[in-house]
Formats: C-alpha cells, sequence, structure tokens
C-alpha cells in the first residue's frame, strides 16, 4: 500500500509540475490544439512502458517487426484486456500493410506477438484472430526475459522505467503466480507419485 500512495502522490507531483510547465512556457496555445483524455473523445489507456516493450518485441521478430502491429492492437483496446476483430483488413491497414497480402502479413505479425505471449487468442467468424486477448506487455516482457528473449540492455531500460511509474510490482506479481503454479504441480506430482507407489505396494502383495 505505501509503495501505491507513493506511486499517486508522485504522479499528482508530476502533474502540477507539468501545468506550471506549460503555464511558464506555453501560456496562451489554443486548447483545440491540445490533448487531454478528461476532455477529448477517442483515447485508451496504454502502459507507459509500451514503447520499450515494443523495442524488445522487435528485436525478437527482425526482418518482420510486429511491435508497431502490437500497439495498434493497444489503440484499439476498449480499456478492457479484449478486443474482438470484425475485419482483419482495418487492422492489417492501421499496422501500416496494404495490398493483396496486407492480412497475410499481418497475421503473421500477429503469430509472433502470441509467440511472446504478448497476446492470446482464439478463432472465430473472422478467422484465427477472431478474438484477442490483450496480456499485460509488462507481464509479458518478463516471461521473455526468463526464456532469454530480452536483451540485458533493453531489460535494464524497463525496469528502470517501471520503477520510474510505480509499477514494479507487477514484475513482483508474475513471480509470485509462478510460484504458485509452482506450489500446485509439485504438490501434483508428489500426489501422483504417491498414487503409483501405492498401487505397486497393493500388487505386489
Amino acid at each position: 500500500m505505501a509503495n501505491g500512495r507513493q506511486a499517486t502522490a508522485k504522479r499528482m507531483k508530476m502533474a502540477e509540475r507539468s501545468k506550471q510547465q506549460m503555464e511558464m512556457h506555453f501560456s496562451g496555445f489554443h486548447s483545440a490544439f491540445l490533448w487531454h483524455r478528461k476532455t477529448n473523445d477517442g483515447f485508451t489507456t496504454v502502459p507507459r512502458t509500451l514503447p520499450i516493450i515494443m523495442q524488445a518485441v522487435d528485436m525478437q521478430s527482425k526482418g518482420q517487426p510486429a511491435g508497431h502491429t502490437l500497439f495498434c492492437l493497444w489503440a484499439r483496446s476498449p480499456d478492457n484486456p479484449v478486443i474482438v476483430i470484425e475485419n482483419p483488413v482495418t487492422f492489417a491497414a492501421e499496422a501500416g500493410f496494404f495490398g493483396e497480402r496486407a492480412v497475410d502479413t499481418w497475421r503473421k505479425r500477429m503469430k509472433k506477438l502470441r509467440e511472446l505471449f504478448m497476446v492470446q487468442t482464439k478463432s472465430g467468424p473472422s478467422g484465427e484472430f477472431h478474438y484477442i486477448l490483450l496480456v499485460n506487455p509488462n507481464a509479458a516482457l518478463e516471461w521473455m526475459r526468463d526464456r532469454g528473449l530480452v536483451q540485458d540492455g533493453i531489460y535494464a531500460r524497463f525496469v528502470d522505467r517501471l520503477m520510474e511509474v510505480g509499477a514494479y510490482g507487477e514484475i513482483e506479481a508474475v513471480h509470485d503466480a509462478w510460484a504458485a503454479q509452482k506450489a500446485v504441480d509439485d504438490a501434483a506430482a508428489a500426489d501422483a507419485t504417491a498414487s503409483a507407489t501405492a498401487k505397486l505396494v497393493v500388487a505386489a502383495a
């Protein structure tokens, strides 16, 4: 809870500082040319670490960089984890793919995102990628790191940014989830071994 309060206080301090800088350096700039999520329509929420995560994704998809495709999914997010893709052509175009093979190219990028645990998918009327579950990219990057898919330099910048925005607890939550799953798996394995041993004892008798 203390970390949460500190992060909130830091955000408030940053917001106040930004307001002061606006008044000092850009006073009089017409509000019609400014974006503010509380007054402008057509917004979603994205993790502040996303630019670094996009770089990590691109480094694992050289020749077919998928980072921008990931961003386009987040830009379409309705502020909840599930996206329904009715028309893949639209998503392909937003990701920058045109022509006869646009959708095929987009699907290849989507497969890479799935391989990197950035998304989970279910097929539907529009094909293999009709239902998309957006995985928390901070957690997904930790998954990639655990499998040796993130270089030291970019991971260090990622962790620094997480701490800066007060989100390092998300990484701790991932490790807690892994530990809990391991405990369940170990218990199941122990039960299976005990059951097999009991059957052998009965058979021997």
